[in-house]
This record gives C-alpha cells, structure tokens and sequence, in this order.
C-alpha cells in the first residue's frame, strides 16, 4: 500500500465520504466537486501512478474503475441523464494525487469539451 493521500484513504486512516466499495476498487466524493456529483474511483491494491505507468497486466484492473463508476451511475439514477467518466494523466492534464484514480462527474449538464 502507498502513502498518497489515497493510499491513507483506503486505509481509513484520513476520513473520506465512501459510497461505493468492492474487493479492487474504493470510490468516494471529491472535496473539492466539479460538478453536483463527482466522485473518485480508486484501485485498493496496485499502486500505479500515473495512467502511463500501467502495463497490460492491469488493463482488467483499469477497466473495472470504468465498470465501477458505470454501476455505480446507474444504482444512483443518473445514468439515463448522463456522466462524464476523466482520467487525468501527470501535471499538465491535473492530475495532483499519482495514484491512478477515474473521476465521475454528474447531476448536471456538463457541457462540451472546449479548446483551452
């Protein structure tokens, strides 16, 4: 297990909002939500960095992160509405905690992709 924030998190050892758990995979609210609904999506077992630090050995593991987010979209009833599904990789893209982790964005319209 890592010492990211996290890492600290799956360990319960910092409190988070947890509303969504399975053996691999931990999701809980963002404290700082970008949209009415956002939560994050974390695999409780691989340490993986970034997104370009994983091998095809973990692809499964990547997958369910989507899957999880997916289920968890539709056990709360906005999947019909619609949801945004992010994956920040380093700096540049936002990523601030190097532990890979799916954002789920929702509750609202979100808009279109613009140029930055």
């Amino acid at each position: 297990m890592n010492d990211t924030l996290f890492g600290r998190i799956i360990r319960r050892e910092i409190p988070a909002t947890i509303v969504y758990e399975d053996d691999d995979i931990l999701g809980f609210k963002d404290i700082a939500p970008q949209a009415p609904v956002h939560v994050l999506f974390v695999p409780k077992g691989a340490v993986i960095p970034t997104l370009d630090d994983a091998t095809p050995e973990q692809a499964q593991l990547l997958g369910r992160l989507m899957l999880a987010a997916a289920e968890y979209a539709r056990r709360e009833g906005f999947a019909k509405d619609g949801y945004r599904v992010v994956m920040n990789c380093r700096e540049h893209a936002g990523q601030t905690v190097f532990h890979v982790h799916l954002h789920l964005l929702a509750g609202a319209p979100l808009g279109h992709f613009g140029t930055p």
